[in-house]
């Protein structure tokens, strides 16, 4: 197969990006566009295209699925971490056998507060992905997480759809809400969730230059509809049964069942022998 020469000047499309002025990146630039390991160089790369790799401006909606391994890890999260690794982005935590708690804040309806309540009696840390409005809204409940130690991550300034965004839009997306975090609340975010899960490799790649790890999840289920919730023994028992070494969990702090069970569902998934980070 022939090989292409991917200049200095394609790779600062990806170097300089988090800057001001916007690029244009053409659909060949980004499919040719190789795993840059150091990406704070703007040297020459010789790279092979692989036959049909799409490019890396594709959308991809994430889901973990249903198959899991021998240990119950969904093997959707793992081929995430091999396929999606090299941009920073993790979906299950392959280096520790603990549980991480998160939960996404689009906006707020009452039941954050009796979710840290029952975080702070079981003695358990988790991670709040919260958009700008949230923290604009809802100021002494993000003071409030960050008091009590857990860690805010950055879900955004305005909850796009991360591939639809130029280069800069992307950048903008992850610094707008970190610029406003450390202006307003003395911390800046490390962490990144994209919305509805969907990223594209051009978005991951632009997240790490930001400064960021994308973190997507290896549990989910539809809890996010205020209108039609899980039953909650029903929803309790696929928690803990989805319980494994490594998991990150995403649940969503404006559902009725998740702040009903959540203190059931830790003392239950530790009984089974796991901890939490």
């Amino acid at each position: 197969m022939k090989k292409l020469l991917f200049t200095a000047a394609s790779a600062a499309v990806l170097l300089t990006s988090c800057g001001s002025a916007d690029h244009d990146i053409s659909s060949q630039d980004m499919a040719d566009s190789p795993a840059l390991t150091d990406r704070e160089t703007q040297e020459e790369h010789i790279v092979t295209p692989v036959q049909g790799t799409p490019p890396l401006t594709v959308k991809i909606g994430y889901g973990q699925g249903v198959e899991v391994d021998d240990k119950n890890r969904p093997i959707g999260a793992l081929d995430f971490n091999e396929k999606y690794g090299r941009w920073n982005a993790t979906a299950i935590n392959t280096d520790s056998k603990k549980i991480l708690l998160t939960f996404d804040q689009g906006y707020e309806n009452g039941l954050t507060g009796q979710i840290l309540d029952t975080l702070k009696e079981k003695k358990v840390k988790a991670v709040f992905f919260v958009v700008q409005d949230y923290a604009e809204r809802n100021p002494e409940l993000v003071q409030r997480m960050i008091d009590e130690g857990h860690t805010i991550g950055n879900h955004s300034v305005s909850h796009p759809s991360m591939p639809s965004l130029s280069p800069t839009q992307c950048a903008d997306e992850v610094n707008g809400l970190n610029d406003y975090m450390e202006q307003n609340f003395g911390v800046r975010p490390t962490l990144f969730r994209p919305p509805m899960g969907e990223f594209s490799e051009l978005s991951l790649a632009m997240t790490d230059r930001c400064g960021c790890k994308s973190m997507l999840w290896s549990f989910a289920y539809a809890d996010w509809d205020v209108d039609n919730q899980p039953d909650p023994a029903e929803a309790k028992q696929k928690l803990v049964g989805a319980a494994h070494e490594g998991a990150i969990y995403l649940l969503h702090s404006v559902s009725q069942t998740n702040a009903d069970i959540l203190g059931d569902f830790i003392d239950e998934v530790r009984a089974e022998g796991f901890e939490f980070e």
